[in-house]
C-alpha cells in the first residue's frame, strides 16, 4: 500500500518538475539566421555548403588541404566550374539564376536567408513566426520549432523577425530580432597572380605520347599527349588542319576564363569566398577581371590579347582580345548604378606590376639553358635579364602605378585604402635567404630547360632586394614624393605570406609529397624516357601512367614546375591570330609554351589558399568585419543516463498550434 502511493506521489511530480525545468529557461531564446548561398558567383548552394563543409575555422588553407584530399587530389573546382554566374567565356552574367530564382547579379534586389530559434525548445512544439520588412502585408507561417525557416528579404531594408515559441504551461515566449543582409562587391583587379595562373578549374587530362620540336635544331622529343585527342601524334608530316585544332582544343583543361586564365583557385576568388563562408549576415558579390599577362598599360588600361580558347564543345572560336579591366569595372558599375543608384564598390583586391618589368622573361632567362633557344628567345623578347627588368622598375614602374592610383580613386571614394594590395611571393626559394640551386629538377619537361644557378641566384635577390620593396613602396606611398596625398593615396597592403613561401618553393621536395611526384620527377632531370622508339610507346621514365599525376595534391612546394604546369594544364596560345599562329600543333615554340604557359613559376592552388589566409584580415579590417571567434575543439563530457519521466496520460488533449496562446514578456536579443 505504501508503495502504490509513493508511485502516484513520483506520477504526480514528475510531469510537474519537467515544467518548472522548461519555464527556468523561459527567456533563453534567441533567433538565429544567416544568408544562404552567400557567395554569390556560386549558382547552387550544395557548392557553397561544400566550402562550409571544409571550413573549420583554421583558415583558407587548411580547409584547401580537406577540399583537395576529398576531391582525391583532382581538385575541388572542376564540379563547380560549370556552375557560375559566368558564361563559356567567363564574362559575368547580368542575370544569373541561382537556386532556381533569377536575380540582378550586380545588384539584387533580394537574398535568400534562413532563419531558426536557438535554445533548448519543447520537443516536438510548433513555433508562429511572423516577418514585417515595413513594406507590404506580414509574412506568416508556422513550422516545427526545431527547424529552419527559408525565405528572401529585401536588400536594403531591415526585417523584423518575430517567433512565439510555445512553454510547457501553455503559455508562449515572443522573441523578435533584426535581420539586415549586408551585400560587399568586391572587384578583383590585375594580372597572372591575381587571375590564378597554373590552376585550371578542370586540369587537362593526359594519356599516351605526343611529339614535339626542339627550336632551330629540329630534334623530336615526346611527352605524354591530352586523353582523347585523335589526331596525328607524330611529328612526321604534320600539320594542324582546322578539325585538329579544334579537336585539340577541345580536350584542353577548362578555365572559368579561357582567355585569362581566370580560375577559382585564385587567392582573390579564395579570399572573397572565405569572408562569405565565415560571415553569416553577408552576401559577397565578387567580381573577377583579373587576367593573366596584364600589365597596367596592357591589361588595366588598354585590352590585351585573348591567349587561350575555351576548351568547351560549341565554343569554335576566340575573341580577339580580352577588355581593359578598368573599362570593365567602370561598364559594371554602371550597369549595377542603372538598377541601385546607390550601389558602391566596396573594396578592391589587387596585384599588378610583374609584367611591367618583364618578370615571365626574367623567368625565361633563369630557367632556358639550351644556347640555341636561348638565342632565338632572346631576340623575341622571351629572355631578359636582372639588368633590363632594373630599369623598367626605375624608370616605368613608378609612373604607371601613379596613373593607375588616379584611376582607381573614383571607384572607391577617393580612398585607396579600399584597395587591399597584395604582393607577390618569390617563387625560388627553398628557405630563408637560401634559394633553389638551380639544375633540372621541375624543369626537365622541356630538353632546353635547366636553371642557371647563377642566374637565379640573381633573381632571387632581385626581387627580394629591389622588386618586391620597391612595389610596396607604391602602394603605401612609403617615400618622398611617390603620392601627393599619401593619407589617402596609401593603398592596404598585404606580404605576410612571403616569409612561408620562403619555405615552399619550386625546389622544394616533401616526404609526403603525392607518389607520382617522388617516383616520376626526377630530381636529376631524368623523368622522360630520351630514346626515339620507346619514348614514342611511353615517354615516362617511371612505371606510371601519365594520369596518375594529381595535380591538386598536397605538395612541399607551393610553386607550380614547368612539369606541373605541363601536367595541370598544358595550354597552348590558341587565341593568338592565326597570321601569328604556328602551322603545326608540334612545333618547336608550342613545344615551349606547353611547358611553361598555363602557370611554371606561379602558385599552386594551396599558395593562392595562403595568400588568401593572409589577404583576409586586411579584407575585414578594410570592411570593419569582426574575426570569427576561434574554434577549439574539447571532448564532449561523458553522456549521463537521462532521467526516467512518466509518460502523460493517454486520453490529454493535444496541444493545438493555430490557437495563440499567452505570452511571457518579450526576450529582444
Amino acid at each position: 500500500m505504501r508503495l502504490s502511493v509513493v508511485l502516484a506521489a513520483f506520477l504526480v511530480v514528475a510531469p510537474i518538475n519537467a515544467a518548472l525545468a522548461q519555464l527556468a529557461d523561459t527567456g533563453n531564446f534567441h533567433i538565429a539566421w544567416e544568408v544562404k548561398n552567400r557567395f554569390r558567383l556560386f549558382r547552387n548552394d550544395a557548392d557553397f555548403m561544400g566550402q562550409v563543409a571544409a571550413s573549420r575555422g583554421d583558415g583558407v588553407l587548411a580547409a584547401e588541404r580537406r577540399l583537395e584530399r576529398a576531391s582525391g587530389g583532382l581538385g575541388w573546382a572542376r564540379d563547380v566550374v560549370d556552375h557560375l554566374c559566368v558564361d563559356k567565356f567567363g564574362k559575368l552574367l547580368l542575370t544569373c539564376e541561382r537556386d532556381g530564382v533569377s536575380e540582378n547579379y550586380l545588384a539584387p534586389r533580394d537574398h535568400p536567408i534562413g532563419v531558426f530559434v536557438s535554445g533548448p525548445l519543447p520537443p516536438g512544439a510548433t513555433c508562429a513566426w511572423t516577418f514585417d520588412d515595413g513594406d507590404g502585408p506580414l509574412r506568416q507561417m508556422t513550422a516545427a520549432c526545431e527547424d529552419e525557416v527559408k525565405l528572401r528579404v529585401r536588400y536594403g531594408r531591415t526585417t523584423v523577425a518575430t517567433v512565439d515559441v510555445p512553454l510547457g504551461d501553455g503559455t508562449a515566449q515572443r522573441v523578435t530580432t533584426e535581420i539586415a543582409v549586408r551585400d560587399v562587391l568586391i572587384a578583383g583587379l590585375g594580372d597572372s597572380i591575381a587571375a590564378g595562373e597554373g590552376n585550371p578549374d578542370r586540369a587537362v587530362r593526359l594519356e599516351g605520347s605526343f611529339c614535339f620540336r626542339r627550336l632551330g635544331t629540329g630534334t623530336q622529343y615526346f611527352r605524354p599527349s591530352r586523353a582523347g585527342f585523335v589526331g596525328d601524334h607524330s611529328c612526321e608530316n604534320a600539320t594542324t588542319s582546322d578539325g585538329t585544332a579544334k579537336d585539340w582544343a577541345r580536350h584542353g583543361a577548362r578555365w572559368m576564363s579561357p582567355a585569362c586564365h581566370r580560375s577559382l583557385y585564385s587567392y582573390q576568388l579564395r579570399t572573397a569566398l572565405a569572408l562569405a563562408v565565415e560571415q553569416r549576415h553577408i552576401a559577397v558579390t565578387f567580381l573577377p577581371l583579373a587576367c593573366t599577362g596584364a600589365s597596367i598599360d596592357d591589361g588595366m588600361f588598354g585590352s590585351q590579347m585573348t591567349d587561350d580558347c575555351p576548351a568547351v564543345v560549341g565554343i569554335d572560336s576566340c575573341p580577339g582580345s580580352s577588355p581593359a579591366q578598368l573599362s570593365e569595372l567602370k561598364d559594371l558599375m554602371a550597369a549595377a548604378h542603372r538598377v541601385q543608384p546607390q550601389r558602391t564598390l566596396d573594396m578592391v583586391l589587387l596585384t599588378i606590376g610583374a609584367n611591367d618589368v618583364s618578370f615571365a622573361a626574367l623567368v625565361g632567362n633563369v630557367i632556358v639553358d639550351a644556347t640555341t633557344e636561348r638565342v632565338i628567345l632572346g631576340r623575341g623578347g622571351g629572355i631578359v635579364g636582372v639588368q633590363d627588368s632594373q630599369r623598367a622598375l626605375d624608370r616605368n614602374l613608378p609612373g604607371e602605378f601613379a596613373k593607375l592610383r588616379v584611376a582607381l580613386k573614383p571607384f572607391v571614394d577617393g580612398d585607396l585604402s579600399r584597395v587591399v594590395y597584395v604582393s607577390y611571393a618569390n617563387p625560388a626559394m627553398q628557405a630563408p635567404n637560401k634559394p633553389c640551386p638551380g639544375g633540372r629538377d621541375g624543369l626537365d619537361i622541356h630538353p632546353a630547360f635547366g636553371a642557371d644557378a647563377e642566374r637565379l641566384r640573381a633573381a632571387a635577390e632581385f626581387v627580394d632586394q629591389k622588386f618586391l620593396p620597391t612595389l610596396k613602396a607604391l602602394a603605401t606611398c612609403d617615400g618622398s614624393q611617390i603620392c601627393r596625398d599619401p593619407l589617402k593615396d596609401r593603398m592596404t597592403f598585404v606580404d605576410s605570406h612571403q616569409a612561408e613561401f620562403e619555405k615552399h618553393g619550386m625546389c622544394v621536395h616533401a616526404p609526403d609529397d603525392p607518389v607520382f611526384d617522388r617516383d616520376c620527377f626526377s630530381p636529376n632531370g631524368t623523368s622522360f624516357v630520351s630514346n626515339l622508339v620507346a619514348a614514342a610507346e611511353d615517354p615516362l621514365a617511371c612505371s606510371y601512367p601519365a594520369s596518375d599525376y594529381l595535380p591538386y595534391a598536397p605538395r612541399g612546394r607551393w610553386i607550380r614546375t614547368a612539369n606541373d604546369s605541363y601536367f595541370t594544364a598544358m595550354t597552348y596560345p590558341e587565341g593568338i591570330p592565326a597570321t601569328l599562329k604556328p602551322t603545326d600543333i608540334h612545333d618547336a615554340l608550342w613545344g615551349v609554351y606547353s611547358a611553361v604557359y598555363g602557370g611554371a613559376v606561379h602558385p599552386t592552388a594551396e599558395g593562392y589558399a595562403a595568400m588568401a589566409d593572409a589577404a583576409l584580415p586586411a579584407v575585414r579590417g578594410v570592411l570593419g568585419v569582426p574575426e570569427p571567434p576561434a574554434v577549439s575543439a574539447t571532448p564532449l563530457p561523458p553522456l549521463n543516463p537521462a532521467p526516467a519521466v512518466a509518460p502523460a496520460p493517454q486520453n490529454a488533449p493535444a496541444p493545438t498550434p493555430q490557437a495563440p496562446l499567452p505570452l511571457r514578456p518579450s526576450a529582444t536579443p
